[in-house]
C-alpha cells in the first residue's frame, strides 16, 4: 500500500514536543531549572539552524528519564499530553491523516524526537507506525543513553529502510510531510514531497523544486 509519512513536530501538530517536554519539565521542577532550560533552549536554536548534535541533544534529553520508574514516566507522561500537546493538536493535520487513511494508504510518523515522548501522541493521532529515536532501557529504566540510529537527517532514511524490509512495504507512490530543512534528505527521496508551515530553507528548496506548500495552522 501507498505510505504516507509524517514528520511530527511542527508538522502534525503545531508546536514541537521534544522542546516542550524540556518547557514542561522546567515549569513542574522536575530539572536544574535554570540550567535545563538554558541548555534545552540552544539545542532548539540549534536544530532550527541545522547544526543539531543529535546524540549530544539525546543523552541531554533522556537524562531526566532516568530519574524515575516507568510508572512515575507514564504519570507525567499523562499530564503532558493534557496539559501541552492536546492544546496544539491541528483539526487540518488531523483531516489530512484521515484523507490518507480513507485512502487505504499505510500511515507512519517519522521524527527525531524520542519514542517515550513522541509513542503516545502517536497512539492519540490514530496512527499505528512510528519511528522515533530511542533511549536505551536496562532493567524497565532508562538508562540515559541512545539506543540504535537516530532518526534524525539522514538517519530517517536508514530506519525507514530497515522498517520497510520488516514491513513488506515500499516506498512506491510515497507521501512525506514536514516542515524541517532538516528533512530534506527523504522529502528528496519520495514521490510526493509536501512542505507544510515550512521554515525558509524547506519553503525556498520547496518553491526552487515546485513541490506543494501548505498549512495545517488554523
Amino acid at each position: 500500500m501507498t505510505l504516507a509519512i509524517f514528520d511530527l513536530d511542527n508538522t502534525l501538530i503545531g508546536g514541537d514536543s521534544d522542546h516542550l517536554w524540556g518547557e514542561f519539565l522546567v515549569a513542574n521542577n522536575l530539572v536544574d531549572v535554570g540550567e535545563f532550560k538554558k541548555t534545552n533552549d540552544q539545542f532548539y536554536e540549534d536544530y532550527k539552524a541545522g547544526q543539531l548534535d543529535i546524540v549530544a541533544y539525546q543523552e541531554f534529553s533522556l537524562a531526566p528519564l532516568t530519574q524515575y520508574s516507568s510508572e512515575q514516566l507514564e504519570q507525567m507522561h499523562r499530564q503532558f499530553m493534557q496539559q501541552v500537546i492536546t492544546p496544539i493538536r491541528l483539526t487540518k493535520a488531523e483531516q489530512l491523516i484521515q484523507q490518507h487513511r480513507q485512502q487505504g494508504h499505510t500511515l507512519l510518523i517519522i521524527t527525531a524526537t524520542n519514542l517515550f515522548v513522541t509513542g503516545p501522541i502517536a497512539e492519540a493521532l490514530g496512527i499505528e507506525h512510528i519511528l522515533a529515536t530511542e533511549g536505551e532501557i536496562i532493567d524497565g529504566r532508562y538508562s540515559g543513553k541512545m539506543q540504535g540510529t537516530p532518526c534524525f537527517q539522514a538517519g530517517k532514511i536508514t530506519r525507514l529502510e530497515a522498517w520497510l524490509k520488516e514491513s513488506n512495504e515500499d516506498m512506491a507512490g510515497a507521501y512525506f510531510y514536514s516542515d524541517s530543512h532538516n528533512d530534506l534528505p527523504l522529502l528528496k527521496l519520495v514521490d510526493h514531497p509536501v512542505a507544510v508551515d515550512a521554515d525558509e530553507t524547506l519553503r525556498e528548496h520547496a518553491k526552487q523544486q515546485g513541490w506543494p506548500i501548505i498549512s495545517l495552522r488554523d
